[in-house]
């Protein structure tokens, strides 16, 4: 429990404070202290206001210049935007969307497969929303399909012939539609399953994992969202029994790439690295490094700002998650010819 999403109507010139009294029973309520809420009046423009955490509520203070307001924990990521994201892509004619399989909730777990299978071709499994709350991870992957899918995009052209592109945009629908932070419709952790996925539990992991068993993974990377730091960083693999020096390699030139394209990404914070052998074989990135032999980060962005680049107004915002996901082809680029 952490999201939240309403409107406010018939406020427009006065004086408004929101309480939300249930804040401190949220799953992290350490993330309040430095957290503006979002609001939008015209539903694309997001923008910060003031907001204070206060005796165990979190108070919004704000005077609507409109009729009409929505306010929430992040920019919102909705089902239809997905229906809309998918109508683009498979506009274009590198691309075909599929379905995985059926959600908790009968919803269609969607794919989109971007290149043609070929001999030596690594494949690439790019997911994102695990936890359906980080909506900003799929505002990131629009950026990223973007770009891809980009015909004059010389960098984008190269990539789409050389590799195999496995693109699930969000893979928890169900858990975004009910708004929850980080589980699915049956209440499971879907980064706490990939040991031992189940139909019944989740089969929006069963499913992925098949398809990455049918295709092989030379690359994955993980889009999620932070509730406490305010930076972009990268969570690797390095606690699994399988690490070494190749991986070490990998996963530091594609981060060094990273840095060099984006100046919203760093390397100087972020989670502790895991002891040898000690990292949580139930998480995405961990099992499926181990899994495949191959390079696995999770991206974790932030719900508040880039402190090492803030911007009071919108804080970390959907413009920018997508331009990270845009300048994300870069890292993978620099690494896509080691990683075999």
């Amino acid at each position: 429990m952490q999201w939240f999403h309403f409107r406010v109507s018939g406020a427009n010139g006065q004086p408004c404070v929101f309480r939300l009294t249930n804040a401190a029973k949220a799953s992290y309520p350490k993330a309040w202290d430095g957290y503006n809420a979002v609001c939008t009046t015209d539903r694309s423009h997001y923008f910060r206001v003031p907001t204070t955490y206060e005796d165990g509520a979190l108070v919004i203070r704000h005077t609507p210049t409109s009729d009409l307001a929505w306010y929430s924990y992040f920019a919102p990521y909705s089902l239809e935007q997905h229906h809309a994201l998918l109508a683009r892509v498979q506009a274009s004619p590198f691309a075909r969307v599929s379905n995985l399989g059926q959600t908790v909730d009968g919803r269609d777990l969607d794919e989109v497969v971007i290149g043609t299978p070929g001999e030596g071709k690594p494949v690439m499994w790019i997911i994102a929303r695990q936890h359906p709350g980080e909506s900003m991870a799929e505002w990131w992957m629009e950026g990223f399909l973007n770009r891809l899918l980009d015909p004059n995009d010389a960098l984008a052209t190269q990539l789409r012939d050389a590799a195999v592109w496995h693109v699930v945009p969000n893979m928890n629908p169900d858990g975004s539609t009910r708004g929850h932070l980080r589980c699915n419709a049956a209440g499971t952790n879907l980064n706490r399953e990939w040991h031992a996925p189940t139909v019944e539990r989740s089969p929006e992991v069963f499913h992925v994992l098949q398809a990455m068993d049918a295709s092989g993974v030379d690359l994955c990377l993980d889009v999620h969202g932070d509730e406490e730091l305010p930076y972009n960083f990268i969570s690797g693999s390095e606690g699994i029994p399988g690490w070494t020096d190749r991986l070490a390699a990998l996963d530091g030139a594609f981060q060094k790439a990273y840095v060099a394209a984006n100046a919203d990404f760093q390397t100087t914070h972020g989670y502790p690295v895991d002891d040898a052998g000690s990292a949580n074989m139930t998480m995405c990135t961990n099992a499926v490094s181990q899994r495949y032999d191959c390079l696995a980060m999770t991206l974790e962005m932030p719900f508040k700002d880039n402190a090492d680049h803030p911007d009071p107004k919108e804080g970390w915002s959907p413009a920018r998650s997508m331009a990270l996901g845009a300048s994300s082809l870069d890292p993978i680029a620099a690494v896509l010819s080691d990683l075999r």
